[in-house]
């Protein structure tokens, strides 16, 4: 979804206010959006991820979540499953962790974001849900993982 638009609305306003100040109030104007163009873009696509997570609430049989491609948000609709399959049911909403659901904007080097999508998708789940089950293992208690943090498995033998 191309957001440049809206901003655009938004300096065309301030221009047609501005005008009412003459070349100082252009001016002023003018410095003023390049200032708030930012953060107009952070709070358009606040808006947006808010949007996307009251959809997906709606809706029980498809995941909805927002995207950045570049500085512009991508609207993204995964059909799942999540009742029935234990890999999206155990996505932060159920389970051990009884607490609502909380919002999080990560920000990744492309390449990370791209191997963690890698292993989502050998997993099964959503890059959501898989994110999820990953701080959930590395912030369980020790007990939980044995010494080493891999569950119920053990290295034994001798090395040298």
């Amino acid at each position: 979804m191309d957001i440049t638009p809206l901003i655009d609305d938004v300096r065309r306003d301030l221009a047609r206010a501005a005008e009412l100040g003459g070349d100082e109030g252009r001016a002023t104007a003018e410095r003023l959006l390049l200032a708030l163009e930012p953060a107009l873009r952070l709070m358009l696509i606040d808006a947006l991820a808010r949007a996307a997570a009251e959809i997906d609430a709606a809706l029980p049989t498809a995941e909805v979540s927002l995207r950045l491609s570049g500085r512009e948000p991508i609207f993204v609709v995964e059909q799942a499953a999540r009742a029935a399959s234990p890999a999206t049911a155990d996505d932060g909403e159920a389970g051990d962790d009884a607490d609502a659901a909380a919002r999080l904007t990560l920000r990744l080097p492309q390449s990370l974001k791209e191997r963690a999508e890698a292993l989502a998708a050998r997993a099964g789940q959503s890059l959501n849900s898989w994110l999820v089950w990953a701080i959930r293992s590395a912030a369980a208690p020790p007990h939980e993982h044995g010494r080493h943090g891999f569950k119920g498995k053990r290295m034994q033998g001798w090395a040298r």
